[in-house]
């Protein structure tokens, strides 16, 4: 069967959360189907340099195009729009979809995330549509909703959840088969969206074992990372948090302690974060040593959807976690077993000393999180099980 998909980032390098997602549901889809891929083009992306993508997407179109940073709005506009501004659709990319739709016909249409969700409707009635979501927006907006504790602030949350409720339903509902990363976000889609009772699947984020593997990096005694970019807003919020709340705990107890955080930090404030002690790598073409050498990664988040691929990518490499529920929500993990939970600063701080105090406690739990990833998590089986769910929605339509 003929595939398109269609994805805002470009898949290789295989450097972010989305990127490695989109890679391996491609790579699972490209065993037994014909994929054509239309995907924007920025930052790290190496088009000319594509690894395995050129085998198995041998038609690639892309546009050299940041669709974030195009389709950035005022606040104020952002705030009037019905739809959320970076989900409008690029006359480039409209263009080049339309090409590849014209050239021949297609069996399934997969939009990876809403970004992409206008290019995928374009396309004339009979291919099956499937919109593989990364988070629930509207369950992002109706925590945020939550949080909020001034009046006028809370007011202007409400409305965007509100927002996002009613775009989501409508949009949904023009895609055969929609789904979410976690369970937790399907939940959210099947009661926050007003009149929406469409098919919604789980397909959890994973971690390539293979790829990620213990002992890919150095030791670092008394080492802590955090491996997320700062670019990342619910990141950003998560080290401040940490170094403001909790690393000056830590320190107290562990003075020779230290912080390593992956990840570009381009336009980020960094005058907002307490950096004594704290590493900042940048861009790094390879993650993997820099966690799989610290003691402890720590996870923080307290913001967001979705799971954290973040984690699973520790837990393979071998690093002993810790993190609030927040960041391992989704995630099918028993804490004390696979990973540490704190959600207070006392209680987090205390998960860390505890670690690098204890080399067969950081031992223990690495082994157990490593054999959890082993057998739920990876991402052949995901990819597997995606697949599953493509070609049962073309079945579907050609009965």
């Amino acid at each position: 069967m003929r595939i398109l998909f269609l994805s805002a980032w470009f898949p290789s390098p295989a450097d972010n959360g989305s990127k490695i997602r989109v890679h391996n549901l491609v790579r699972a889809l490209a065993q037994h189907h014909d994929i054509s891929l239309c995907s924007f083009v920025f930052g790290s992306a190496r088009p000319e340099s594509p690894g395995d993508l050129g085998s198995l997407c041998p038609d690639t179109r892309v546009v050299a195009c940041n669709p974030f940073a195009v389709n950035k709005a005022s606040p104020l506009r952002t705030f009037v729009s019905p739809r959320p501004m970076a989900t409008r659709a690029i006359a480039a990319m409209s263009r080049q979809v339309n090409e590849v739709l014209l050239a021949g016909t297609f069996d399934a249409i997969v939009s990876s995330t809403g970004v992409m969700a206008d290019y995928a409707l374009q396309a004339p009635a009979g291919p099956a549509r499937i919109l593989e979501e990364h988070n629930s927006m509207t369950r992002w907006m109706h925590e945020r909703y939550a949080q909020q504790k001034l009046l006028a602030t809370r007011l202007r949350c409400w409305v965007s959840w509100q927002k996002s409720r009613r775009y989501e339903a409508h949009l949904f509902r023009q895609f055969h088969v929609v789904t979410m990363v976690s369970e937790q976000d399907r939940a959210a889609c099947l009661a926050d969206l007003p009149g929406y009772r469409g098919p919604v699947s789980v397909v959890p984020n994973g971690v390539d074992c293979q790829h990620n593997r213990p002992g890919l990096g150095l030791p670092r005694p008394h080492s802590l990372v955090f491996n997320g970019s700062l670019t990342y807003d619910a990141n950003y919020d998560a080290m401040r948090y940490f170094l403001s709340d909790i690393f000056p705990l830590v320190q107290a107890q562990v003075p020779g302690v230290s912080l390593t955080i992956t990840g570009p930090t381009e336009g980020v404030d960094l005058r907002s974060l307490q950096l004594a002690s704290v590493r900042l790598t940048g861009y790094l073409d390879d993650v993997r040593p820099e966690v799989a050498g610290a003691w402890v990664c720590v996870v923080p988040i307290r913001m967001g959807g979705g799971t954290r691929l973040k984690i699973l990518e520790a837990m393979a490499l071998g690093t002993p976690v810790v993190a609030t529920s927040k960041a391992a929500e989704g995630l099918d993990v028993s804490p004390e077993s696979h990973l540490l939970i704190a959600d207070s600063p006392a209680e987090f701080a205390g998960h860390v000393v505890r670690l690098l105090g204890d080399p067969a406690e950081r031992a223990r739990l690495a082994a157990s999180a490593r054999q959890l990833v082993e057998q739920r998590y990876e991402w052949r089986r995901i990819g597997r099980d995606f697949a599953a769910i493509v070609e049962a929605a073309i079945g579907d339509l050609q009965r």
